[in-house]
């Protein structure tokens, strides 16, 4: 883990989350899952912000939507960011705010993480009856910001879901021969996940024998690449060349050259 000042406090997240385990307890679990870095923790967020969150995704119009519909895809996802309703923007505040910036840091290493606020890709997504996703990868990067992306958070949102219903998303080993774990979306469990070149993973089919959907909310988290050094060009102020700075005056050159203590007493003497 980077060696970043002090420990952070996430005493401010305590009463909007609920943090089952220290930050420590929890890095250690996402960096030993197999078969890649994630970590799932239930009951994290309050159960009424998700059922509103529910209500208004069950809500909105068809034309808030965009529908992915191919060979290897079916789901809905939100159209915009500006169309996410009250519910949905408290959520948001809350998972690109700088406590839940450093708790996600500390528990996967990665710093300096930084929130997409136009939510590409992320934020309401649905999948219909027999909508799939097949075993893939996530898009290394936001084509629109070039930040680079490094770690995907799902929170579930299907209540009385069971095995059978299907939906639940297969984490597949690094050359994407063999499933090696999966991940049931139950109301209110949240998956935190690493974002690489090998980490495969997909949806099963959705089977609900009612014909009910199945919901969640995604949010990705990016960094702007390496950290850079001097040596490329960064510098700390750098002040105007002399030509543009103020002209020396008799006052301010007697006090360059005269000590302290002796400028401070002549002056006293002079008013």
């Amino acid at each position: 883990m980077q060696n970043e000042p002090g420990i952070r406090d996430v005493s401010r997240l305590l009463d909007q989350l609920s943090i089952p385990e220290s930050s420590a307890g929890l890095a250690s679990r996402y960096r030993n899952s197999l078969p890649f870095p994630h970590l799932t923790i239930d009951d994290l967020f309050k159960s009424e912000q998700l059922t509103a969150l529910v209500q208004e995704m069950s809500q909105a119009r068809s034309s808030d939507w965009v529908h992915h519909n191919s060979k290897n895809l079916e789901k809905l996802g939100q159209k915009s960011a500006a169309g996410l309703g009250p519910a949905g923007f408290q959520l948001v505040a809350l998972l690109h705010s700088a406590p839940f910036l450093y708790l996600l840091s500390e528990i996967t290493g990665i710093w300096n993480l930084l929130p997409d606020p136009y939510m590409h890709g992320a934020g309401y997504s649905i999948i219909p009856p027999k909508g799939k996703f097949d075993v893939h990868i996530d898009s290394n990067a936001d084509i629109t910001s070039g930040l680079i992306r490094r770690l995907a958070l799902i929170i579930y949102l299907n209540r009385d879901w069971s095995p059978e219903y299907g939906g639940q998303l297969e984490l597949w080993n690094k050359d994407a021969t063999h499933k090696e774990a999966e991940i049931e979306p139950i109301f209110n469990r949240t998956l935190l996940m690493e974002i690489s070149e090998t980490t495969y993973h997909g949806i099963n089919p959705v089977v609900e024998p009612n014909g009910r959907s199945r919901y969640s909310f995604m949010i990705y988290y990016n960094t702007a690449g390496s950290i850079l050094g001097k040596e490329l060009g960064v510098h700390s102020s750098i002040y105007a060349p002399a030509c543009y700075q103020p002209k020396p005056t008799v006052r301010s050159v007697v006090r360059k050259w005269t000590p302290p203590v002796f400028y401070d007493f002549v002056r006293q003497r002079m008013r």
